[in-house]
């Protein structure tokens, strides 16, 4: 009951989040409103994030009959991801009581109900390719297991899920690629006996699900001819960030901001500490799932029941080594996962914006605990009574206290950032508002404008992107473009005081035109008496 409550109050605070603007929207976010917003009227049907070739569309299509039912919004785009978030919990609670103990997972579910600027980006912006990875990351974990111990009674049905899971998280977002293949070690090395005793059906689902699960990403490869793939790897290549950046990006600073555990933007000093504790519960929970792992390796497994394959004679794994290798697999994929990120060079270069590349680790929070945990909530006997296990257990337990503490500080940051958010969202509001009523149709704006003003206005307004030279800027949607090109008398909306707002005011006068300048709400609109040239491409 203490974790349906804290689920529940975790949903609650998310709700009223959305419902007051928060976190704030953006371009990438009005992106794929526009892509749902397509499909519900038949329009389009894009397997990816509109301008690149990877990160699947998921969202939109979640969104999509909310919109042919309430009409296009942010909250209607964000209704699904909501739902995915209580999922999050759900199946993560299940996995931690599988794995661990009932109240961890509470404990676990108490800290995930939680939220900072971070972590609310990640779980509730409909931009692309982070909401959804997490509860179907944890839901091919529970796959995974559910199978190696038989509690699942319709094998073909759950292999063909497994399958269809991680097709999809394949085609949403590579990210998660430590663990899919770690899920997939954990099915094969604990249920290969089962799969050859039902033949090739058990290989036929699994495969099967799979290339349903990718489809659209193979359906967009032969269209285009664009390999999702080496585009991905050739993103994560390059760079100039050094090795030092590299490392307190992607650790010291990159672990608490990715994590939920710093302030809006920024981390404080003293939040920094989760930076440093993080690899170290990490080695010490690989080490005891490590050892559980060889100890139960070396005890030979009971025969009969689900511990044994009666068909074949061949033993299946103990529920005890299927636990332990369990664990191990939430350990390694959090590891690859945070080594693959400070390997790139983002974690360097832009360690606040692209901490949102570790949001996956949320799924092996319960495995970062367990060390601290299980120490904690032993009882003297098995301790004993010595004050250096005493220390030892008062010392854990305050190390989960300052877990959750942190976190609660996180929160109280956002909330106490929440009324700026709303006067942005205002302010956006307004903009489109004196938009409708001045009848402009086709604007010029830069990146992060011009997207959010079509999709709030539903297409009643066109903007095309005006990069920093005055040139054509990065146009998701390349109608658009072509749309705004061809429009008599285009207006120009930006930032108020921005260099781009400048530098057309300048471009403006040279050619001798009166810009009929408004200010409005935090935005400079142009709109001159006739076309005026710009730079070509």
């Amino acid at each position: 009951m203490v974790g349906i409550a804290l689920g529940i109050a975790g949903l609650g605070y998310r709700l009223v989040m959305l419902l007051i603007d928060v976190p704030p929207s953006n371009s990438d976010e009005a992106t794929m409103g526009l892509a749902a917003m397509h499909i519900s009227e038949g329009r389009h049907w894009p397997a990816f994030f509109y301008g690149q070739h990877y990160m699947g569309t998921l969202e939109a299509y979640l969104a999509a009959p909310i919109f042919a039912w309430l009409g296009p919004s942010v909250l209607a785009l964000r209704l699904p991801l909501l739902l995915l978030y209580a999922a999050f919990l759900v199946f993560l609670w299940v996995l931690t009581r599988w794995l661990y103990s009932p109240w961890l997972a509470t404990f676990t579910v108490g800290l995930l109900a939680l939220g900072s600027d971070r972590i609310l980006k990640n779980q509730l912006i409909g931009g692309g390719g982070y909401p959804e990875i997490d509860p179907l990351g944890v839901l091919l974990l529970l796959l995974s297991i559910g199978l190696a111990l038989n509690r699942i009674r319709h094998r073909t049905v759950g292999y063909a899920a497994w399958g269809l899971i991680a097709g999809m998280l394949v085609w949403i977002q590579w990210l998660m690629m430590p663990y899919v293949v770690a899920a997939g070690v954990l099915l094969l090395a604990s249920t290969r006996r089962q799969m050859l005793r039902r033949g090739h059906l058990s290989v036929l689902a699994l495969l099967g699900g799979f290339l349903l699960g990718v489809a659209p990403q193979l359906a967009h490869t032969l269209n285009t001819g664009h390999d999702p793939v080496s585009v991905f790897l050739n993103l994560s290549n390059g760079g100039q960030a050094g090795w030092l950046d590299r490392l307190y990006g992607g650790t010291l600073f990159g672990l608490p901001m990715g994590t939920g555990m710093c302030m809006p933007s920024q981390c404080q000093p003293w939040q920094l500490w989760w930076g440093l504790a993080y690899p170290v519960l990490l080695v010490s929970a690989a080490v005891l799932a490590w050892r559980g792992l060889r100890r139960t390796t070396a005890c030979a497994p009971l025969p009969g029941g689900s511990e044994s394959d009666l068909a074949t004679g061949l033993p299946a794994w103990p529920a005890d080594r299927i636990r332990h290798a369990a664990r191990l697999t939430l350990v390694v994929a959090a590891g690859v996962s945070l080594l693959s990120y400070v390997l790139s060079s983002a974690a360097g270069a832009t360690p606040v914006e692209s901490a949102r590349y570790l949001h996956g680790l949320l799924i092996s929070t319960p495995a970062l605990l367990w060390p601290l945990w299980q120490v904690a909530s032993r009882s003297g006997t098995q301790t004993g009574s010595g004050a250096i296990a005493r220390t030892t257990r008062i010392g854990t337990s305050a190390a989960l206290a300052g877990v959750l503490c942190t976190a609660l500080v996180a929160t109280v940051g956002l909330l106490k950032q929440a009324p700026d958010y709303r006067r942005l969202a205002e302010q956006r509001l307004d903009l489109v508002a004196i938009l409708r009523v001045d009848d402009v149709q086709h604007i010029y704006a830069d990146y992060w404008t011009c997207n959010s003003i079509t999709f709030a206005t539903s297409e009643e307004t066109i903007c095309a992107v005006l990069g920093e030279d005055l040139r054509a800027g990065l146009d998701r949607y390349l109608p658009y473009r072509n749309q705004v090109a061809s429009a008599p008398h285009p207006a120009f909306v930006l930032p108020a005081g921005s260099p781009l707002s400048a530098a057309v005011a300048e471009h403006i006068a040279e050619q001798g035109l009166d810009p009929h300048l408004r200010h409005i709400s935090g935005y400079d609109i142009y709109r001159p008496s006739q076309r005026i040239g710009l730079p070509r491409p």
